[in-house]
């Protein structure tokens, strides 16, 4: 166990901040004081200052440095954070670190504690590498990948998939699929373990955690290592329906993996999940139809970019139906059919199978987690603080069995924290501020920081635009200019406070936009900074900077790349 010595967190009343540039200026400040290790200002609406600092940290000096920058301080509480973990590891422990779940989030934190010289054991209770490679990110963009090459061909045959006499050859689109998931498996996942030699312990079985910090499985055996990182896992939830208990109905995971294509699917949930494997399965030529419960789809992201999607997708023929409210499910012959209510009247829909992409749940029964003290949200996900640390200091979770977005990426972030955090003391925090998101539609949907309607809630005075897509050279040339670019700005600050896509590679853009979002939280990084950066003549990023001109100039009277 480290013998660094445990730090206090200390948070500041910070008077007089009016904007970002104030936040960064206080942030400085403090960063530049002894003693001082880490130093979070959660914008200058907050009015405070966070920060993990040594013990014995002259508070004095913090409330002169924060003067000296321009501003008043006072301490409002101290407290002690990240003493060394409580269960120091003993020579009789079995493990320094034992990590539940071989997922992204679990294969990181086994990963990190590997780095730092210690022992990890890394317990499996179903098939190595969960959900993203297996059933979730790796063969569903691959059957996206194929589905947009067959429809892009005019439904003829694409490379390595041969069709059968009457249209597509299901089983060999599937196959491949599972020949990349495969090969993904053993590289990413099998290999990667058996490199790192006796440092993971990779141990097939179930773990239920115990107060004290070890892990029994369900063979009997009890490993102790008194630290734990959780990263189980999430479900596809199911609606309960009338009648669902006598329906088998798809799931994101059974859907990719049925042995031949449905004639039509009726999909419930308007989100991601459903959106993607809709179109994809539309595109081989099921008739797909959306039944969504909100007003309108992707209901978190901005309107313009939810209405214009829907209108594409209807156009590639599925069938989308909004503000409807499943009530229950039956067999009748060949089809299921879904009775629901719309508009206040009850309709019925039918297909040949019914996929329910509403959402997840998280892998947390039978697992001990009430008599180990951890505490669960309302829909039973582990609560978890920024540490990744759960209400039994013991004991710490990530990825998707946590209340945090159900990214792989934040789950790989999360688990390095994690198991650093467990075995060296809380030194660092996982930081959401700017996350980047996709939805792998055609067009994709990408989306960074704060939509309209949340910039104005959180009070910011906004001012924003929106670009179609016809004014990107690079749509015009691929002779696709489906989708359009708004940014959202602080009017005062000119900060961007959120950039929101929806073009084909979508994906591909928003990385820029986080950076210039992460940039003006930091640092002052404003949309003239933006607008003045150069951007390479026909790429579809170059969006980002013609739409940060439209906040000052009229699009449609500029030259190619005019600057």
């Amino acid at each position: 166990m480290s013998n660094q010595e445990p730090t206090q967190e200390i948070e500041l009343a910070v008077l007089g901040m009016t904007c970002d540039t104030c936040a960064h200026h206080v942030t400085q400040a403090l960063q530049g004081v002894e003693g001082v290790v880490q130093v979070e200002v959660p914008g200058w609406t907050s009015k405070k200052a966070i920060l993990s600092a040594q013990p014995g940290v002259d508070e004095a000096l913090l409330l002169s440095a924060v003067q000296q920058a321009g501003y008043h301080a006072s301490v409002r509480q101290r407290s002690s954070t990240a003493t060394e973990p409580p269960a120091a590891a003993k020579e009789d422990f079995d493990f320094d670190l034992v990590v539940i779940g071989t997922g992204g989030g679990g294969m990181a934190a086994a990963i990190k504690a590997a780095e730092l010289g210690r022992r990890v054991a890394i317990v499996e209770a179903g098939v190595l590498g969960g959900t993203c490679v297996n059933i979730g990110c790796v063969p569903s963009k691959a059957l996206i990948r194929a589905a947009e090459a067959y429809h892009r061909a005019g439904h003829h045959p694409f490379a390595g998939v041969q069709t059968a006499a009457l249209g597509l050859d299901w089983p060999a689109v599937v196959g491949q699929k599972d020949d990349l998931v495969g090969e993904l498996r053993q590289g990413k996942y099998e290999d990667v373990l058996a490199s790192y030699g006796d440092r993971i312990t990779l141990i097939q079985g179930r773990g239920r955690v115990q107060p004290d910090g070890s892990v029994a499985l369900d063979d009997g055996r009890t490993l102790t290592a008194g630290l734990v990182v959780i990263a189980s896992g999430a479900a596809p939830r199911i609606l309960p329906l009338d009648g669902i208990e006598e329906i088998d109905v798809l799931t994101s995971t059974s859907a990719m993996a049925l042995p031949q294509q449905p004639r039509s699917l009726l999909v419930i949930g308007g989100r991601a999940i459903a959106l993607e494997l809709g179109q994809t399965f539309a595109r081989f030529g099921t008739q797909v139809t959306i039944l969504q419960r909100s007003p309108r789809l992707i209901p978190e992201h901005e309107p313009e970019i939810a209405e214009a999607l829907a209108g594409y997708l209807r156009d590639e023929g599925l069938i989308v139906h909004t503000g409807v409210t499943p009530l229950a499910i039956r067999q009748e012959g060949d089809d299921k059919v879904v009775t629901a209510e719309v508009d206040g009247q009850r309709r019925e829909f039918r297909a040949e199978q019914v996929l329910m992409a509403v959402g997840r749940v998280p892998h947390t029964a039978n697992m001990g987690l009430d008599d180990a003290g951890v505490t669960l949200d309302k829909d039973g996900f582990i609560v978890v603080d920024d540490f990744m640390q759960t209400s039994n200091p013991r004991i710490y979770a990530i990825g998707d069995v946590t209340q945090h977005p159900k990214l792989v990426y934040v789950a790989a972030v999360g688990g390095g924290i994690a198991a650093a955090n467990a075995l060296e003391g809380n030194h660092k925090r996982l930081d959401l501020s700017v996350l980047p998101d996709v939805i792998f539609t055609d067009p994709q949907v990408a989306t960074v920081g704060l939509t309209e309607a949340q910039a104005v809630e959180r009070g910011y005075e906004i001012k924003a635009t929106t670009l179609p897509l016809a004014y990107v050279p690079r749509a015009l040339a691929a002779r696709d200019t489906r989708g359009l670019i708004k940014l959202v700005a602080d009017g005062n600050s000119g900060r961007l406070l959120g950039a929101h896509v929806l073009a084909a590679e979508g994906g591909e853009i928003i990385q820029t936009a986080a950076l210039a979002v992460r940039m003006g939280l930091r640092y002052g990084f404003t949309v003239d900074d933006l607008r003045e950066m150069l951007f390479p003549y026909l790429t579809q990023v170059e969006g980002l900077k013609l739409a940060a001109q439209t906040f000052e100039k009229d699009v449609a009277q500029l030259s190619c790349c005019a600057g």
